[in-house]
């Protein structure tokens, strides 16, 4: 649906008025950057693009701009940032909005502008009048976290306009390496397609040659090397850690944060949940949830528990001050691999 939305807009089919909610950023950057290169060109946009923030303006001001014939060209675009009328979320009091003129405006859009609101929000308030019109009347486009598979269509979207490829390995590479996060992989993407050329393959190698691990990924593999009884590639990992001045006590923390969802992951599914449903009761990326379950089948129930309370235990030590922060680490990895 995202990827036929904007295959729409790039077509050149722009509606007069969008709403774009949600919470992935990027997506909603990357649409409304999508309707202005499809409406107005660049050397017009110094006078036809115009935002506006309804924290700090009224809407009335930014539909009055929308009113305006276009200076030197055929169409304007006005951005409307932060519409929170929609939402059952409260504003700055001293930011009146004439959502009536708003109504009025959506009934009858301006010809030669396309009016595009856009706004972080997770889901608006169905219960307003504005709010049903507007779904109603606008192009509408939720900007949710997209799931594996999307993403994975996403990316070779995205190199579609350089005449890039990339095999199915180093999609799996790049996922486990660089995350979920589409602002991360599409700055991961740019540079692979810098390296690889126009018309070329982007390959596991090159991923592994250029893509580093962000720091979950650095946790999921410290726990592989663990488990798998690899104990001088598991201090190897936690140095490089180190060396690149991430805090021991943050380390710490994110390996109580993956062996609870290793934990939660591994319970749930006991229970007959599925990926999408164990992502969704426990607010994370099925991509996550994936992974977690592929190291959940190492694991027991009764050693999940025990060693969440080892990090617990050394949380509190830490904190306490009781030890050197390192060797607090450094024992708990120890204990991991002997009990395995």
């Amino acid at each position: 649906m995202m990827i036929d939305f904007w295959r729409k807009i790039k077509q050149g089919h722009v509606s007069p008025v969008y709403l774009l909610y949600g919470t992935e950023p990027f997506l909603i950057n990357k649409t409304h950057n999508l309707i202005i290169q499809s409406t107005i060109r660049e050397e017009e946009r110094e006078f036809n693009l115009s935002a506006y923030d309804c924290e700090e303006t009224p809407v009335e001001v930014a539909l009055e701009d929308a009113e305006t014939l276009p200076f030197f060209g055929d169409k304007r675009v006005v951005l409307v940032k932060n519409p929170y009328f929609l939402t059952a979320e409260k504003g700055k009091e001293k930011v009146e909005h004439n959502t009536k003129r708003l109504e009025q405006y959506i009934e009858e859009p301006s010809p030669f502008s396309v009016v595009v609101f856009t706004g972080l929000y997770e889901k608006l308030d169905e219960r307003k009048k504005i709010t049903k019109m507007l779904l109603k009347r606008a192009e509408v486009f939720v900007a949710s976290p997209l799931n594996e598979q999307e993403i994975r269509r996403w990316i070779d979207e995205h190199l579609l306009s350089s005449n890039v490829t990339i095999q199915k390995e180093a999609v799996d590479l790049l996922l486990q390496l660089a995350g979920t996060t589409l602002t991360i992989l599409a700055n991961e993407l740019d540079k692979l397609t810098l390296f690889v050329g126009e018309g070329g393959t982007i390959t596991e190698e090159t991923v592994r040659l250029l893509v580093p691990r962000s720091l979950e990924q650095n946790i999921f593999v410290l726990i592989e090397k663990v488990v798998q009884r690899k104990l001088h590639e598991a201090f190897r990992t936690f140095y490089d850690l180190l060396q690149n001045n991430e805090e021991p006590i943050k380390i710490l923390a994110l390996l109580a944060n993956q062996f609870r969802l290793i934990y939660q992951a591994k319970s749930l599914a006991a229970k007959g949940y599925g990926q999408q449903q164990i992502a969704s009761l426990l607010k994370v990326h099925p991509f996550r949830v994936k992974l977690a379950l592929g190291q959940a089948k190492l694991f027991s129930l009764e050693e999940l528990m025990r060693i969440i309370n080892d990090l617990a235990e050394a949380d509190y030590q830490m904190k306490a001050g009781l030890m050197d922060k390192r060797l607090i680490v450094e024992l708990f990895l120890m204990k991991l691999n002997e009990e395995r």
